[in-house]
């Protein structure tokens, strides 16, 4: 099987290990490809450490290969789970291997590099080395993503910003940026999922609900958000804690922040009706300290939603600050508070937001759109 050169697409079909690091990303990040991938008629095998999320793509009838992915540094798992790759890839024989995530997207690319894989792909989706952290990790990542990127055939980037980063720091000379997307048909306003959700959770007509869907990490901002959350604001969190996550316990601030709004506070765990829980809220916030390009975001724009978001890679490249929404600073809570407020009050602004955002979403971050995008690209690999 070969790809041909200089068209957008392949000469035949082929195999594809679309890899990541743990079922939640594969989920969340990767189905919507390896599903459009498929109706271009290519075998697409999921690869990634198991996982209950792994249930709805087996459901969907993709084959999926567990391996011992780890989300630390540690060398002796990370070697466990390079060997593992190499020996997938050995058995399975692919055309192409399309990577994902930093550490899993290293090792991945070696494994093919390793067995001869014809082409490799990755899609960037946020540098460790944009990420806070000591100087010496932070040289570190970006050594390692120019040895990864000098083996790579395609390399997408879901931002911008961090596709001329690939470019200008000498990753790679043709880093493209696909962005993200999901579908408008799920993410939608919904008068009848509002109506029922906000009379099951306990949200009147009048209250402002804020509601932030992340995991619950140090550097997705929740601290911030739980001190900032305005007295008169109702704060739905959902989401929860990943086995593999690190770092601080966020229970101290969710206990002075429970202290502090009583039952306006109402932590929803990990839920499956997302759509619907965004289109019972009024403003989505999300102040994360570093981001890709953030899934909520998009969602919460194709739902009407004004975003309050930080000022960094990403979510500026979403929110257009005082139209869609608001940007704030990073790792601060006084104008993050004076953000949700100024929403809190002002339900017209809220709604001329949401509209804006949603037709700012349509335009750029439609699923269809991006998924299109990356087949193309993936399609039209050729080394040189």
């Amino acid at each position: 099987m070969g790809w041909g050169e200089g068209s957008a697409f392949p000469t035949a079909h082929v195999k594809i290990l679309e890899i990541t690091n743990v079922d939640f990303s594969l989920r969340h990040f990767l189905l919507p490809l390896m599903r459009g991938l498929r109706d271009r008629g290519h075998e697409v095998v999921g690869v990634c450490a198991e996982g209950p999320l792994l249930d709805l793509p087996r459901a969907e009838g993709f084959r999926i290969a567990p391996v011992p992915m780890a989300r630390s540094l540690n060398p002796v798992a990370q070697a466990r789970a390079l060997s593992a790759l190499v020996a997938l890839m050995r058995a399975e024989k692919p055309d192409l291997v399309h990577a994902h995530m930093p550490i899993s997207g290293l090792l991945a690319r070696t494994a093919a590099r390793v067995t001869g894989v014809q082409r490799i792909a990755y899609t960037c989706h946020g540098f460790l080395f944009n990420q806070p952290g000591p100087w010496w990790r932070g040289t570190l990542a970006l050594n390692l993503e120019r040895a990864a990127g000098r083996i790579t055939d395609t390399f997408l980037t879901v931002s911008a910003e961090e596709a001329e980063d690939a470019r200008r720091l000498g990753i790679h000379p043709h880093a493209t940026a696909v962005l993200n997307g999901r579908d408008p048909a799920r993410f939608r306003p919904d008068a009848a999922a509002r109506a029922r959700l906000r009379a099951e959770l306990g949200a009147g007509p009048a209250d402002c609900v804020v509601i932030a869907v992340s995991r619950l990490v140090r550097h997705k901002g929740i601290p911030e958000l739980l001190a900032a959350a305005p007295p008169g604001c109702t704060l739905w969190i959902v989401g929860e804690r990943l086995p593999s996550d690190h770092g601080e316990d966020l229970e101290p601030h969710f206990a002075r922040a429970a202290a502090a709004l009583g039952p306006r506070l109402k932590r929803l765990g990990y839920r499956h009706d997302i759509p619907a829980l965004m289109a019972a809220a009024d403003v989505f916030c999300l102040p994360s300290h570093f981001e890709g390009l953030p899934m909520s975001i998009i969602e919460a724009m194709l739902t009407g939603l004004p975003v309050v978001a930080t000022d960094i890679r990403g979510p500026r490249e979403q929110v257009v600050d005082g139209e869609t929404g608001l940007l704030v600073p990073p790792a601060t809570v006084e104008p993050l508070a004076d953000a949700l407020s100024r929403l809190a009050a002002d339900p017209a602004l809220r709604a001329a937001m949401g509209e804006a955002g949603r037709a700012r979403a349509l335009d750029r971050f439609d699923e269809a759109k991006v998924v299109a995008r990356s087949i193309a690209l993936l399609e039209g690999t050729k080394r040189g």
